[in-house]
């Protein structure tokens, strides 16, 4: 498959000058149609075009993407659980304790040290753009972004109904109402800290939940970002006095008998593909860890 996008222009499309159709009708970044044109990748009928060209109906318009891109990031060997890959992307269910992207404290073994290690093994010149992050504790499903393209589409759908995420938490008690919708504002009193809390100050946050199992004085619990802080779940359902089990920040209880990290996993995410737009979903497995504690609280083997 080429590394290309291909558009066919319909009646809605035609007399539209090619940036207007790319940038409105098409939806890309100013930054990526610019890019392209100095570059002459946008084609129109196998022929490049200005970018004040008028286009027609059927007209067949096709952006090269970039293939030759390099980051300053050392490649480092890793055991990737990928769950799905194409030319276009990445998704890795990353386990608990790894960091997706080096920091100061943290400047090596992270995720992206192993993606780009598993970039360069296949000859793929690209860099790595995440389309979602997880903290160090959090497991899950992590999307990298193989193109400018890709990256920016994910971008875009943000927040709508083509792309969601949704994650499982092992929390403390027993919830009186088994599902809803928690509408209250995250604010970040200190920006020397990273610890947030709910308050009227705070921009408006929505976490849609599901109880979906229960044990003793425990629940496993469905939740669906409908906007998305930082540390949104872990806030909303501390303040809900139901916190996640290990939460080093938002639980005061001493959980370290039965795990040692936050018991959040991001298990699924769905949207629609950036080339195809065909949907897609795709689920990670929950870590032992998490079972571990379930059966722990349960006195019982659980099945997933």
């Amino acid at each position: 498959m080429s590394n290309s996008i291909i558009y066919i222009v319909d009646e809605i499309g035609k007399d539209k000058r090619l940036k207007s159709y790319l940038k409105v009708c098409q939806k890309l970044s100013s930054r990526l149609i610019h890019h392209s044109a100095r570059e002459h990748k946008i084609l129109v009928n196998e022929r490049p075009e200005f970018l004040n060209y008028v286009v027609k109906e059927d007209d067949k318009i096709e952006i090269f993407l970039d293939k030759d891109e390099e980051q300053q990031i050392d490649g480092e060997e890793m055991d990737l659980d990928i769950v799905y890959e194409d030319e276009d992307l990445i998704i890795v269910n990353k386990p608990p304790n790894l960091v997706v992207h080096p920091t100061k404290s943290y400047p090596s073994g992270t995720l992206a040290n192993g993606l780009i290690n598993h970039y360069r093994k296949k000859n793929e010149k690209t860099i790595v753009r995440l389309v979602n992050r997880l903290d160090m504790d959090t497991s899950g499903l992590v999307i990298a972004a193989k193109n400018q393209f890709t990256h920016s589409y994910f971008a875009r759908i943000k927040g709508s109904d083509d792309y969601l995420k949704k994650y499982l938490a092992l929390c403390h008690g027993i919830f009186k109402e088994k599902s809803g919708i928690i509408d209250l504002p995250i604010y970040r009193e200190n920006p020397t800290l990273i610890k947030r809390s709910v308050d009227e100050r705070g921009k408006r946050s929505l976490t849609e939940y599901e109880v979906i199992d229960e044990f003793k004085d425990a629940s496993l619990v469905r939740l669906t970002l409908l906007t998305g802080r930082t540390h949104q779940i872990r806030v909303h359902l501390s303040s809900l006095g139901h916190p996640i089990y290990g939460d080093p920040l938002y639980c005061e209880e001493d959980d370290g008998h039965i795990i040692a990290r936050q018991a959040l996993h991001a298990y699924y995410a769905y949207f629609k593909h950036p080339k195809t737009l065909k949907f897609m979903e795709f689920e990670g497995a929950l870590p032992d860890d998490i079972k571990i504690a379930i059966n722990f609280l349960n006195n019982s083997e659980v099945v997933f």
